[in-house]
C-alpha cells in the first residue's frame, strides 16, 4: 500500500473505473432537459468541455451528483455506481414532449483513472493528447480522454467503447486500489457523494460551488439555492479534520465545542503520511474556521 500511495501522491498511478455508471444522452433537446434538471450551466458547453452539476430536489437538497461530458452528438454523463438506477429516473422524470434518450452504457465501455503529480507527464508519455482545463476532453483515437479525478490528485480518465485495456499497466505505470484513492480524496479534503454529500446536504454546505451556476436561468431547486445566496450563509460547512489519534472514527461520530454539539465526521482515515487520522466532517458555520479545535470522544480534531 505504501508503494501505491507514493505513487498517487508523488507520481502517477491508474485505477480501474469501469464500475462507475455512464449514460449516453442523446436527442435534439438533450441540453434543454439536462440544464433545466442540473444546478450547473449545460447549455454554455460546447463538444469538448464538460461540467460538475447536481441534480436536486426543490428543496435544494442533493440527489446526485454528475460529471457531464458534450460531445458533437450527445452529452456523456458519468457518476457514482450506486446512482446507476436512480440519475436516469431523477433525469428523465421531468421530461415532458422533450425528445431526448438516456441509454444505460457502462457494461458496454470502460473508464480508466490516470491520477497523481506525474499524470500529465505518464499521459503524454503514452502517447496521449493532454487537455489542460477541468473536464476538457479530447479524442485519443477511438477513445476520449478527460481532466477529471477521482483522488484530489491531478487526473485524467480514459473512456472507450468495450473492456478496458491495460493502457498503463503495459506502460510500466503501477495500479491502486480503490482503498488507496479514498485515503487520497480523503486527505485532499474531496467529498464523495453517499459517504459525504448526502441527500440531506445543500450546495453551499458541500463547498462544491464549482458545481452550481448562479446565472442561468431556471433548474429544479434553483430557488432554496438563490435563497441561501441571498442569506449570505448556511449554517454548517464541510471542513477537513486533522484528528490527533491512530484510532479512525466511525460515520457518524461527533464533534463538539465546549460539551456542546458541534457537528459530524462523514468519513475519515489513518494517514500515515501525516501521523494522525484525516478526516471530513460538517460543522457549524461558528466553528469551520481553519485552526478551530474540537473534541471528537475526547480527542483534539483541528479543522484544517
Amino acid at each position: 500500500m505504501d508503494e501505491e500511495y507514493n505513487a498517487l501522491r508523488r507520481g502517477a498511478a491508474w485505477l480501474d473505473l469501469s464500475a462507475r455508471a455512464r449514460f449516453r444522452v442523446t436527442g435534439r433537446d438533450r441540453a434543454r432537459l439536462l440544464h433545466n434538471v442540473t444546478s450547473n450551466d449545460v447549455k454554455k458547453l460546447t463538444p469538448g468541455s464538460g461540467c460538475y452539476a447536481f441534480l436536486l430536489t426543490p428543496q435544494g437538497r442533493i440527489q446526485a451528483d454528475l460529471n457531464i461530458l458534450c460531445f458533437p452528438d450527445h452529452f456523456l454523463i458519468d457518476t457514482e455506481p450506486e446512482l446507476r438506477e436512480k440519475a436516469p429516473h431523477l433525469i428523465l422524470k421531468y421530461k415532458v414532449a422533450d425528445q431526448v434518450e438516456l441509454e444505460d452504457v457502462t457494461d458496454s465501455t470502460f473508464a480508466i483513472g490516470l491520477e497523481g503529480p506525474g499524470a500529465a507527464a505518464a499521459l503524454a508519455a503514452a502517447g496521449a493528447p493532454v487537455p489542460r482545463e477541468p473536464y476538457a476532453h479530447v479524442a485519443w483515437g477511438e477513445w476520449t480522454v478527460a481532466n477529471m479525478s477521482e483522488s484530489g490528485e491531478p487526473g485524467f480518465r480514459v473512456f472507450g467503447e468495450g473492456r478496458a485495456p491495460a493502457l498503463f499497466r503495459d506502460a510500466g505505470v503501477p495500479a491502486v486500489s480503490s482503498a488507496v484513492v479514498r485515503q487520497v480524496r480523503i486527505e485532499n479534503g474531496r467529498p464523495r457523494f453517499g459517504e459525504d454529500i448526502r441527500e440531506t446536504s445543500l450546495p453551499q454546505e458541500t463547498g462544491q460551488l464549482h458545481g452550481v451556476s448562479f446565472q442561468k436561468g431556471c433548474y429544479i431547486g434553483q430557488e432554496i439555492v438563490e435563497r441561501i445566496r441571498a442569506q449570505g450563509h448556511v449554517n454548517k460547512k464541510l471542513v477537513r479534520l486533522a484528528i490527533e489519534s491512530a484510532e479512525v472514527p466511525p460515520s457518524g461520530t461527533k464533534v463538539a465545542m465546549n460539551g456542546a454539539e458541534a457537528g459530524e465526521i462523514t468519513s475519515a482515515v489513518y494517514s500515515v503520511e501525516l501521523g494522525r487520522v484525516a478526516a471530513l466532517g460538517y460543522v457549524r458555520v461558528a466553528y469551520a474556521e481553519p485552526g478551530t479545535v474540537l473534541d471528537a470522544r475526547g480527542v483534539e480534531a483541528r479543522v484544517v
